[in-house]
C-alpha cells in the first residue's frame, strides 16, 4: 500500500494527522509531510480513515 497526496488539493487542515499521527504531519507553514509513504497492513485502517477524513480529497491509497 502506498499513500498518494495531491498537493494541489491539500489545504493543510490536519484532519489526516488527527486520524493517523504516525503517518501524517502538518508543518507550521501548513504543508503536509507523509511520515510513511508505504505503511504496513497494520496501519491500513488508520490510513483509510485519514483519506476519508480529508475534506479536499487530496489523499488516496494505492495497492502496489
Amino acid at each position: 500500500m502506498r499513500i498518494v497526496v495531491d498537493y494541489d488539493k491539500c489545504s493543510g487542515l490536519g484532519m489526516c494527522e488527527a486520524e493517523a499521527p504516525d503517518l501524517f504531519e502538518v508543518q507550521d507553514d501548513g504543508s503536509l509531510t507523509v511520515l510513511d509513504e508505504n505503511p504496513g497492513s497494520e496501519q491500513r485502517e488508520a490510513a483509510e480513515a485519514a483519506c476519508a477524513a480529508c475534506p479536499t480529497e487530496a489523499l488516496s491509497l494505492v495497492d502496489d
